[in-house]
């Protein structure tokens, strides 16, 4: 008997190990953004840097900035150290609102996509040359790669309906072994 409820607590605390916060579950996040989500900026920046929760694989990030009629911003980059990602900018932003996109890789290979915007309001500055005049800043690969816009809010953390999904059948699988070795010994 005395087995038994070794076994039992053994296996409560594998179930309680496993479901608090598993470091393959967790998703990557934008923790802080330069410029900030939704800032105003009274001088433009001269890039973007993103930071996030885990260490961020230079071969899979992908930083983008659009303006307003979502043309590319000319760029370098993107170049990852750390948790850090950075966009240096070509030339110098116009006034007005621009829209930042990011993909990463999560520890467990989840991709995680994220948008935000900023605006540029530098009084000194000219006002934005008109959508007819501009051209387009040449991007080096193909429309087809750049990134999926999605909402911020939309990032994906924690373990998802799988992950909670698989700790459920652990918990059900770990219950049902107890439950049988009870059984057996009353």
């Amino acid at each position: 008997m005395r087995i038994t409820r070794l076994l039992a607590a053994a296996s409560v605390a594998a179930v309680f190990a496993a479901l608090t916060g598993s470091p393959a579950w967790a998703h990557n996040s934008l923790t802080d953004a330069s410029p900030a989500k939704n800032a105003t900026l009274k001088k433009a920046p001269g890039g973007v840097k993103l930071t996030f929760l885990q260490r961020v694989d230079p071969d899979a990030l992908e930083i983008s900035v659009a303006d307003l009629a979502k043309r590319e911003v000319a760029a370098s980059g993107p170049t990852a150290s750390g948790k850090s990602g950075t966009l240096t900018f070509d030339d110098t932003l116009a006034n007005g609102t621009y829209t930042v996109t990011y993909r990463v890789v999560s520890l467990d290979g989840h991709p995680v996509r994220g948008s935000y915007k900023f605006t540029v309001a530098d009084a000194s500055a000219t006002t934005p040359a008109s959508p007819a005049a501009r051209t387009p800043a040449p991007t080096t690969a193909p429309a087809a790669a750049a990134p999926a816009t999605v909402p911020a809010s939309a990032e994906a953390s924690g373990p998802g309906w799988l992950g909670w999904a698989a700790g459920v059948g652990v918990i059900l699988l770990v219950a049902a072994g107890v439950f049988v070795l009870f059984r057996r010994r009353v």
